[in-house]
């Protein structure tokens, strides 16, 4: 059997004025570790960072991951300040995250990204971090459900819900929708005003709540949400406004937006208006505007169109989000799917990873939200390429995770 019976391995002390800032392994040794202290081989941090590594380099499976890791055993080795070059086995890996605290890991990777992002922007000037151009990078946050597939078959599959920071990229929380519990009902108690206060949130349309909208306002955040047909009679009411014959159009403003790419054309017009606010304020707290967006795409080698209209509401004023930022929002709402799932299940190929062991698959999560994390705080461009890259030269991805630093192929 492939057990590893190596004593706790130690790591070279470096004294704390020598551990940059950007380091993620220096960051994971404050994560809480539930294990016994008898028995135990490998540090917490140690075996998270290998685990990032083994991704970083392409590695999608955890026995794929683990193989690479022991090839790479001496490199590893040295650059950690192991005694032993001998790395753990697949059964290692899986029984130290199932005693991962996810809600600490969370908190540690968000304020160390959000701390590299700030450094990265401000540099040793810290008062710049209160001018409000630049505090818009984390004004705007996005939540949203995905299913791991790899529990698809599973009593009770694996539904996450995530927290994603749209401008920089840093996945703010994850939290597991529960047996008994949707979307919702798991949000609710995660609004907190560390998060909430100051910030414009983006759900989807299942999220269009009364009392989620009551809840944001009074947290002193605010919202935009779609109304579809989980709220009939709102998305009535905002139709038969926009759409009337004689409208009075006096209050009413309008941009629209043209983009061609990926082989096709697409045109969006939005229109809003404040003339619903008094007759939805009792109802709906803190509204402040709705509004009707059309979509119209035209695939250019085909021709063929796709129209689409949708009408939703939000608590942030005309003169503070004019039609053009309103369009901005609805559309990097949808950065959640594109760059955080889409990378997550095509890129590091999360759904072909079969793991299924208790909440290892949705540690494995946290760990590819951390992976995309680091390429975006480097500026890659495209991240299988960069995955090559680092596959080729480990010294850049220990690099990477040990001094927050390496070449972007």
């Amino acid at each position: 059997m492939d057990y590893t019976t190596l004593t706790l391995s130690t790591r070279a002390k470096h004294p704390p004025e020598m551990v940059p800032a950007a380091s993620l392994y220096h960051t994971l040794q404050a994560l809480s570790d539930k294990r016994r202290k008898q028995g135990k081989r490998y540090e917490l941090a140690l075996v998270l960072s290998l685990l990032v590594l083994a991704k970083l380099a392409g590695q999608q499976t955890l026995s794929g991951a683990t193989d690479w890791i022991r090839h790479h055993g001496v490199p590893l080795a040295q650059r950690f300040g192991l005694r032993r070059q001998q790395m753990p086995c697949q059964m290692t890996y899986c029984n130290v995250l199932a005693m991962v605290d996810s809600k600490h890991l969370d908190e540690l990777l968000s304020a160390f990204f959000i701390r590299w992002e700030a450094q990265a922007r401000c540099g040793e000037q810290s008062s710049r971090l209160l001018i409000a151009s630049l505090q818009t990078n984390h004004a705007h946050v996005a939540v949203d459900g995905k299913a791991l597939r790899a529990t698809s078959n599973e009593v009770h599959p694996v539904h996450q819900l995530s927290c994603y920071e749209v401008a920089t990229g840093i996945v703010l929380w994850h939290c597991n929708v529960q047996e008994k519990e949707n979307e919702i009902s798991a949000l609710k108690p995660l609004l907190a005003p560390s998060w909430v206060s100051g910030r414009i949130l983006t759900l989807d349309a299942l999220h269009t709540q009364r009392d989620l909208c009551a809840q944001i306002h009074r947290l002193r955040g605010d919202y935009l949400l779609i109304a579809k047909d989980n709220q009939p009679t709102l998305q009535e009411d905002i139709a038969d406004l926009f759409e009337d014959a004689f409208p009075d159009r006096r209050r009413w403003k309008q941009a629209e937006t043209w983009d061609k790419g990926h082989g096709r054309l697409e045109h969006r017009q939005l229109l809003s208006s404040p003339d619903l606010n008094d007759w939805f304020r009792k109802d709906w707290e803190g509204i402040e505007q709705v509004f009707r967006l059309e979509r119209t795409t035209r695939i250019l080698k085909t021709g063929k169109l796709r129209h689409e209209v949708v009408y939703g509401l939000s608590s942030l004023s005309m003169s503070k989000a004019p039609p053009q930022r309103m369009l901005q929002l609805a559309r990097d709402h949808w950065a959640i799917e594109n760059r955080l799932h889409h990378r997550r299940d095509v890129t590091l190929g999360e759904d072909r990873c079969q793991t299924r062991t208790g909440s290892v698959p949705s540690l494995l999560a946290q760990l590819n939200s951390a992976v995309l994390c680091l390429m975006d705080r480097l500026g890659v461009r495209n991240v299988a390429r960069q995955m090559r890259y680092l596959n080729a030269h480990v010294d850049q991805a220990l690099d990477l995770i040990l001094l927050g630093q390496c070449s972007v192929y």
